[in-house]
């Protein structure tokens, strides 16, 4: 076989990896720099129950928006909660009544609101614990970044917190010692 013979088929194995490693990587619903930086394994009940320890630490969560509230230069989001599966995406928690499937808001500026968010059926949040708690029960984050999905597929979209001042943070899980 001819060296010509063998350049197209080394040609479609190299366009075929590199489709398959964009496939993987887009299909991500957070950013590995924001799973690095969260907390793991933190609840809503945690946060409900005793959020001090979380106080400044990044935290993922799922959730539906159910409502929203405007102010000078903040909006607010309240989510009912959604647990997040191994892929970070939300879906409904196992029992509809337990401390799971309460709600928690999220803060963020309003220059940053993407148009579509209103129609997201569902959204994965990673946000910093603010440390206040509304409706005694109710846990407030400030936005870093949030993936949205729409009930169709459609209205997709992803917001992220692009602040200049922002320093991560280390989890506290991580012993720097």
């Amino acid at each position: 076989m001819t060296a010509y013979g063998r350049v197209p088929r080394w040609t479609v194995c190299l366009t075929l990896i590199a489709t398959m490693m964009v496939a993987l990587w887009g299909c991500a619903a957070v950013p590995r720099r924001f799973t690095w930086m969260a907390e793991p394994g933190v609840t809503l009940t945690m946060l409900s129950t005793n959020p001090q320890p979380y106080v400044g630490k990044v935290v993922l969560l799922g959730g539906t928006i159910m409502e929203e509230e405007e102010h000078d230069t903040v909006l607010m989001l309240r989510l009912k909660n959604r647990p997040l599966d191994q892929d970070n995406k939300p879906h409904r928690p196992a029992d509809s009544g337990g401390p799971e499937a309460g709600s928690y808001w999220v803060m963020m500026s309003k220059q940053q609101v993407p148009p579509k968010f209103r129609n997201w059926a569902r959204a994965t949040v990673v946000g910093r614990v603010t440390g206040t708690q509304r409706y005694q029960t109710e846990p407030v984050l400030t936005l870093l970044y949030m993936r949205g999905w729409g009930a169709s597929g459609d209205h997709a979209g992803i917001w992220e917190n692009v602040d200049p001042n922002y320093v991560p943070s280390v989890p506290g899980s991580i012993d720097m010692h």
